[in-house]
């Protein structure tokens, strides 16, 4: 019991562990007899577990959690739960149940967390008894219960499922990453290794999905794979592997001469486009010493790689394209924007450095709304980046946007009392520069009562003669 307890995914509640401590191998149906009652299990624990108010079974102390957790404490800790839990799901009643719909989980308590958390202790260690169960549950799998709980778990983590093929036995081993049962799948008979989910994954893609290196290396054994099969969103298991920053994964996937690691999704977002915005700078590494890897390549939206890096605030990785002469640190997308502007609307203060560094870097350019720069900072209240361009002779602190609001008009309408400061203290900031409404910085701070920035502009306008 203290097995259960301690190396459970998540809390049990009392009536999961009463089932789940009467699960046996090599039975064909739960025996009702094996079914102990909770006042039983509680006093055989000696006092060791608990349940709280929402009747989840708790060890009575943290510090005996972290002990029976060190290594050797419980020897196969993992086989222990693995084993119930497999056994429960071939239970004749359990496959019985109809896959289409997910029934209450009331008269079956321990059906949800064995569907969703058997694959996780097996993968830490299955007996060959359990291996066998394993194979015949996944084998008509999307028959089964437990995948549609599964699924409808994977869709509540943000996977979108679509109307079409099934979530099969042969996809669920790759993401739950068990490679002996991928192996004994991929040998049935019929078995299609390229065969798409209804997320448009194939095994490969949930492999790299999961960081799965060992199931990744046992399918890019077959000389049937498709390595570059893409889901519903155009993504290959490369430009999977290459956002979720798994290494190992990507060195495979790089190995191989069928492998485009410039191959574009439906966004036009490349490999190295998705490890950028992951923030993997491993990955990235990786990539950029390729020779045929465009470091440049804009996606539909006309954002590069170093746009999605500093998009993302990945300082490392914006080191990294940036210490590259191809690379282009001014290129536009379709709105304008700049990785330069980018990083100023994030008020990333030590990535603005970086690419202020460079030399090349237009700190002025304003998008296609005409906000500069500095007017992204302004408007966020962001000091440090703001005091950097104004250390600039090629920043003009009075550009305006369309509109024709400058930053000093930002701010004192948003109320970032340190920003005004730091223009004002400019001798070229003009206080009473209008929109195009007519509307001065001094009007601003009486919409939203901001009587400090008040004070500051007419102690400015008062200085210099100039009225709002």
């Amino acid at each position: 019991m203290l097995v259960w307890v301690s190396h459970s995914q998540r809390p049990l509640s009392i009536g999961e562990l009463c089932l789940a401590l009467a699960a046996e191998m090599g039975s064909t149906d739960l025996d009702p007899e094996n079914v102990c009652l909770q006042d039983t299990i509680l006093a055989s624990s000696l006092g060791l577990v608990a349940v709280d108010k929402t009747s989840r079974v708790r060890l009575i102390h943290s510090t005996l959690q972290e002990y029976l957790c060190l290594p050797g404490v419980l020897p196969d800790a993992h086989k222990t739960p693995g084993e119930p839990c497999l056994a429960y799901l071939n239970y004749d009643q359990v496959r019985e149940l109809p896959a289409t719909e997910v029934p209450g989980l009331h008269d079956m308590p321990f059906l949800h967390y064995s569907s969703l958390y058997w694959g996780f202790h097996a993968k830490q260690g299955l007996s060959d008894g359990a291996k066998s169960l394993a194979v015949r549950l996944l084998s008509l799998y999307e028959n089964h219960i437990s995948s549609a709980l599964l699924c409808a778990e994977l869709n509540f983590e943000g996977y979108r499922s679509l109307a079409g093929p099934p979530f099969t036995g042969l996809h669920c081993a790759s993401y739950l990453g068990i490679v002996c049962v991928v192996e004994d799948l991929g040998k049935m008979k019929g078995c299609d290794i390229n065969e798409i989910d209804c997320w448009g994954f194939t095994q490969l893609s949930w492999a790299a999905q999961r960081g799965n290196k060992e199931v990744a290396r046992l399918l890019l054994t077959r000389d049937d794979v498709e390595p570059e099969r893409s889901d519903n969103q155009g993504q290959t298991p490369l430009s999977i592997a290459s956002f979720l920053g798994h290494e190992s994964v990507v060195r495979l996937l790089l190995a191989r001469g069928d492998v485009d690691p410039n191959k574009s999704d439906v966004h036009g977002e490349t490999p190295l486009s998705r490890a950028c915005y992951g923030g993997s700078e491993r990955v990235v590494r990786l990539l950029l010493a390729r020779g045929d890897v465009d470091p440049n390549r804009s996606d539909v939206h006309g954002e590069t790689p170093l746009s999605h890096a500093c998009y993302a605030g990945s300082e490392r990785v914006v080191r990294l394209l940036l210490a590259r002469d191809d690379v282009d640190p001014n290129k536009s997308d379709v709105n304008g924007g700049t990785p330069f502007s980018h990083a100023c609307h994030g008020g990333r203060e030590g990535m603005v450095r970086l690419l202020l560094a460079r030399g090349n870097v237009k700190p002025d350019k304003p998008e296609s709304n005409g906000r500069t720069p500095l007017l992204l900072p302004a408007e966020r209240g962001d000091e440090g980046v703001v005091r950097l361009l104004l250390a600039r002779d090629d920043v003009d602190p009075n550009g305006q946007d369309r509109e024709g609001v400058t930053p000093l008009w930002r701010a004192s309408f948003d109320g970032h009392e340190g920003v005004a400061r730091l223009l004002l203290a400019r001798g070229d900031v003009n206080p009473s520069t209008s929109d195009n409404w007519g509307r001065a910085p001094l009007w601003a701070t009486y919409v939203k009562n901001h009587k400090e920035i008040r004070a500051l502009l007419r102690a400015r306008i008062t200085t210099t003669g100039i009225l709002d």
